[in-house]
């Protein structure tokens, strides 16, 4: 189990280390379309576009490395105090009836969306934008297998730390 979750965590880890650069792809996209628009008086709809695509591959991908490193938000007024056994059956809890379920549902809701975007090649959100709807798209099946891999990975903890506790 120990190895299949840091194998997991090692997916992970290596989206949200590549995905991170479009923070700074997006800033400095967007630095030149203000530039361009307020100096210069053009604008292009593509790279606004852009700055959409960025934002939502930060995110979308970048999700499955913010719950590897526990980053997600988290109202944890009592969950801080509690003894490891304890949160790791909460976090199990969790993960099984709130996490796997919501995400397989997306996953399976997404995919023909996904499906008919890619068969006809669908193009731009407005005219003159990047002409690649269906790569958006895919995020959302990306984001669902890659918050899966990462749950099961927390999953495995879980019960290891559970084992540990009761051994």
């Amino acid at each position: 189990m120990e190895n299949l979750a840091n194998f997991f965590d090692r997916i992970n880890n290596m989206v949200g280390n590549t995905v991170r650069w479009c923070a700074l792809v997006m800033v400095l996209l967007q630095f030149s379309i203000v530039v361009l628009r307020y100096v210069f008086g053009i604008s292009f709809i593509f790279l606004n576009e852009g700055v959409l695509y960025l934002h939502s591959t930060l995110f979308m991908l970048g999700a499955g490395y913010t719950l590897l490193v526990n980053g997600h938000v988290r109202v944890d007024i009592f969950y801080a105090k509690m003894q490891t056994r304890r949160k790791a059956g909460i976090d199990l809890f969790g993960h099984l009836f709130f996490l796997f379920p919501s995400m397989i549902l997306l996953l399976y809701w997404s995919w023909p969306t996904v499906q008919v975007s890619w068969s006809i090649w669908e193009g731009p959100i407005s005219v003159g934008g990047i002409p690649a709807s269906f790569l958006l798209k895919s995020l959302i099946p990306g984001f669902c297998v890659l918050i899966l891999a990462q749950g099961i990975a927390c999953l495995f903890r879980d019960l290891l730390r559970l084992q540990e506790k009761a051994a």
